[in-house]
């Protein structure tokens, strides 16, 4: 067990999945000297490329699963969509995986993981189940429309919801779709989109991060500002409802709770993932203690760090620009970096495409409208493209990567 397991280097730190998130985590914990192993289908992932070592596997491998497990003191995980019965009987044998399996599992349906909420009293939208054509329709009667459809399992950055307008959308859709594990929930008109990063450790101590205000573009996060323009009663309701959600799923590491905070001054759950999130990027710069470093310490015992923020922050994010597929390109790096309080990150990824995630960059300042001033300045001169695109002499860029998903 973890009490019997001496702490300092060479503890050996096992992630599955070795994206951006796993690279952060992987930096964070190399900086406190720990060794750090990676699962990930992808040659060179950008977590492999800072690792010390990578098992190039699926996520759906049970026995490079295990392998990575029985050679590592902890495991822990970047996303969501793996193999949580591995897990589940790999801690049923003694691993330490963390957050815990079970509460993996639940969190992966999103229905499960809204009756879940639901039954702790936790505010969440309201919401059916839909197994059949029938349910979607007594759905659509009891909800109203418009409403969204969601599929129970997979999907992110809105992927896998549809928005239904009417009953005849609702029958079309369903038809053509052809998947019998959906849900289907009440649209929310909301005035903010809100998220909290909370951390707890094996030891039960907890901690909160500043309130995140984020604005998405075509479902996918765009921005977050730091701290979020909320009076202190809804940042308290945001930090209450977090608080329980950390205890309902019995929560070790770094959790993020997706809010929407209504017109009447409601504050509704949306999705909850038990891991490092993208709206928590800004810690990096902006706190004392990052998100990634936090869950480190969270994991294997350590107290966690100071939470505090230094400045009001705003981090973007760097997508894949539109008709742009291959070898990826960053262009307007000298520019970007020349304005004050700018941190940039570009994740290694092999190749580029329209919307993908392929870096991000936060400025920091003491003042918010400034830090959003400089934020849209450089969001004229950093662009993700491809030497293949046909579109930029890449003789006059910077910054071209050939490595790593």
């Amino acid at each position: 067990m973890l009490d019997r397991i001496p702490l300092e280097p060479p503890f050996r730190i096992g992630i599955i999945g070795g994206g951006q998130l796993g690279k952060m985590m992987t930096v964070a914990a190399k900086q406190m000297g720990f060794q750090v192993n990676i699962l990930d289908p992808t040659p060179r992932s950008p977590a492999g490329q800072v690792a010390d070592t990578q098992i190039v596997a699926d996520f759906e491998d049970s026995e490079s699963i295990r392998f990575l497990a029985e050679n590592s003191d902890v495991v822990t995980y970047e996303f969501e969509h793996i193999d949580s019965f591995t897990l589940m009987s790999l801690e049923s044998e003694g691993i330490v995986i963390h957050p815990t399996p079970r509460s993996l599992n639940t969190i992966q349906n999103k229905l499960l993981q809204k009756e879940t909420m639901n039954r702790a009293g936790i505010p969440v939208p309201l919401f059916r189940a839909v197994f059949n054509k029938e349910q979607l329709i007594q759905a659509g009667q009891e909800l109203g429309y418009p409403l969204i459809l969601k599929s129970l399992f997979g999907g992110y950055d809105g992927k896998s919801n549809w928005l239904l307008n009417n009953q005849k959308e609702a029958e079309d859709i369903y038809l053509k779709i052809n998947n019998p594990n959906l849900m289907a929930e009440e649209l929310v008109l909301f005035t903010k989109e809100i998220s909290l990063i909370i951390a707890r450790s094996i030891n039960g101590e907890v901690k909160t991060y500043p309130l995140a205000e984020n604005e998405h573009r075509n479902h996918i996060l765009h921005r977050c500002m730091v701290p979020a323009r909320v009076s202190a009663e809804i940042y308290n309701k945001a930090e209450e409802v977090a608080e329980k959600i950390m205890a309902v799923f019995s929560g070790v590491g770094i959790f993020c709770v997706e809010m929407f905070l209504t017109d009447d001054g409601r504050v509704l759950v949306n999705e909850v993932a038990p891991r490092p999130h993208n709206s928590g990027h800004y810690t990096i710069e902006a706190c004392v203690t990052s998100q990634f470093e936090q869950h480190i310490r969270a994991i294997i015992g350590l107290p966690l760090g100071d939470t505090t923020l230094i400045n009001p922050a705003v981090m973007v994010n760097l997508l894949g620009e539109e008709g742009y597929h291959g070898p990826a390109v960053l262009t307007g790096v000298a520019k970007a970096l020349s304005l004050p309080g700018l941190n940039l990150h570009f994740y290694g990824k092999k190749k580029t495409a329209p919307r993908r995630k392929m870096g991000h960059f936060t400025v920091v300042n003491p003042d918010i409208n400034r830090a959003i001033e400089i934020a849209q300045k450089a969001e004229k001169y950093l662009k993700v493209i491809s030497q293949e695109g046909g579109q930029t002499d890449v003789r006059k860029t910077c910054c071209g990567h050939n490595n790593g998903e």
